[in-house]
C-alpha cells in the first residue's frame, strides 16, 4: 500500500499539510493507547480505551487516510479508504473474539458499554480504572516506530512535492 502511495503522490503543499496534520492525531491517539496496553497480561479499559474498544485501530485509520491525502492522489485515499474497510472489521472481530477467550465476562462488560470502533464523547463509571499512560510500555510495544514512518512518509510526500514542483 505505501509503495502504491508513493507511486501515486502528487502532492501539493496543502495536502501535505492537511494530510499529515490528520495522520499527526492518528498517531497521537496510537501512542497514548499503547501506553496503556499491556497484551496478553490485562484487558485494558482506560486511557483511550475506555472511549473505543480498538484505539490503536482508529489511529491507524486516521494515520492511513491523511497520509493518503498527503499523496495529492485520490487514487490513493480510494485505495486506502477501500483496504480499511475490507480489513480492519474483519480483524478486529477476530481480535475481539481472542479477548472474549482470553478475559471472559469482564470483557463482555466492558464491549457492552464501549463502542468497537468509533470513539464515543463520554467515559462511564463502569469502564474507569486507576491505570495511567506509561512511556516505558509505549517503548515495549514499539509504537515508536508509527512514529517513525509517520516522519519517514511526510518527508517523502514533501520531497517528491519539491521535486514535482507542486510544493
Amino acid at each position: 500500500m505505501v509503495a502504491a502511495a508513493l507511486w501515486l503522490a502528487h502532492p501539493l503543499r496543502w495536502t501535505v499539510l492537511a494530510g499529515s496534520a490528520i495522520a499527526f492525531w492518528g498517531l497521537a491517539i496510537r501512542a497514548v493507547a499503547a501506553g496503556y496496553l499491556r497484551k496478553r497480561e490485562t484487558l485494558a479499559v482506560s486511557g483511550p480505551y475506555a472511549y473505543t474498544r480498538n484505539p490503536l485501530y482508529f489511529g491507524s485509520v486516521l494515520m492511513a487516510l491523511g497520509l493518503a491525502l498527503a499523496t495529492g492522489s485520490w487514487v490513493a485515499v480510494v485505495l486506502v479508504a477501500a483496504y480499511v474497510a475490507a480489513f480492519y472489521p474483519m480483524v478486529m472481530r477476530r481480535e475481539e473474539a481472542e479477548l472474549r477467550d482470553q478475559f471472559g465476562q469482564p470483557y463482555e462488560a466492558y464491549a457492552r458499554t464501549v463502542p468497537m470502533f468509533w470513539p464515543r464523547l463520554r467515559v462511564t463509571k463502569s469502564v474507569r480504572d486507576d491505570s495511567q499512560f506509561c512511556f516505558a510500555q509505549y517503548m515495549r510495544n514499539r509504537e515508536y516506530r508509527a512514529a517513525i514512518g509517520y516522519v519517514l512518509l511526510v518527508a517523502a510526500f514533501a520531497a517528491i512535492g519539491l521535486w514535482r514542483n507542486s510544493l
